[in-house]
């Protein structure tokens, strides 16, 4: 039985699993293929669910682009910053750094960019187009190509700007014989998760001694423990000491 072999588990026998633990087939029967297709589908739909939130992805994504002099760069699927096939635009960055590419051999500097949370705080930059050393970044979550915007803009060939993603979860799968690269942790969260959802469909609902909603939330807890990572609290320079400025950086340190 391929689900008992975790480098063999597919989505059909997630699937077939999920349907039985919410109650809809029993023990000994085969579900329906309209049943797992609609499991099917309600599985790819938890999964890009799932990866917007940090702490159930295992895992995060360094992609460093080397720049090209440009104002703006696309992030995604086939993009500048190419997040790969069947893959989604990341919803938002978790860092960023610049690379000085040039004269830093083999010894290469990496300079912390900081991120801009939204849209308003980049439209106060009064001349976006400046060309010197970056010094910040936005991320415009367009559909379905992000726009990474880098503040000032750096010269060509000089710098790499790094950014910072969540790992793809799978969000699309071809046929229901396709199998899970995915951390085993993540198997039972896909099974008793995915058989809450179902339940709904078939009007089936909890009752006293029902241990499938437990499971589901005990098995997200494992992942949230495995996956959350805390950075380091840093402080403003500022409130550590009195400020210094330095006018060619136009920063504090």
């Amino acid at each position: 039985m391929a689900i008992l072999e975790p480098g063999a588990v597919t989505v059909l026998d997630i699937c077939s699993a999920a349907l039985k633990e919410a109650g809809v087939v029993g023990v000994g029967q085969s579900p329906l293929a309209e049943d797992l297709n609609d499991a099917w589908a309600r599985l790819q739909f938890m999964l890009q669910e799932w990866e917007r939130k940090r702490w159930l992805v295992y895992h995060l994504v360094n992609i460093l682009v080397t720049s090209t002099g440009a104002y703006t760069y696309s992030v995604g699927p086939g993009g500048d910053y190419d997040t790969g096939v069947q893959s989604a635009r990341p919803d938002k960055l978790e860092s960023g750094f610049l690379r000085q590419l040039t004269q830093s051999q083999p010894n290469q500097i990496d300079y912390p960019l900081e991120l801009l949370q939204s849209f308003e705080d980049f439209n106060r930059i009064a001349l976006k187009k400046l060309v010197s050393f970056p010094t910040y970044i936005y991320y415009d979550p367009g559909w379905p190509l992000g726009t990474l915007h880098i503040y000032p803009v750096p010269q060509a060939n000089i710098y790499g700007v790094n950014i910072l993603i969540k790992e793809q979860l799978p969000n699309q799968f071809a046929n229901q014989a396709v199998k899970f690269n995915l951390p085993y942790e993540y198997y039972s969260v896909m099974l008793y998760n995915l058989a809450l959802r179902l339940r709904p469909k078939y009007g089936i609902g909890t009752y006293p001694g029902d241990m499938v909603p437990e499971l589901a939330k005990n098995s997200l807890n494992v992942l949230r423990g495995a996956n959350t990572a805390i950075a380091q609290l840093t402080m403003p320079a500022d409130l550590n000491r009195p400020g210094i400025y330095n006018i060619f950086s136009d920063r504090s340190y």
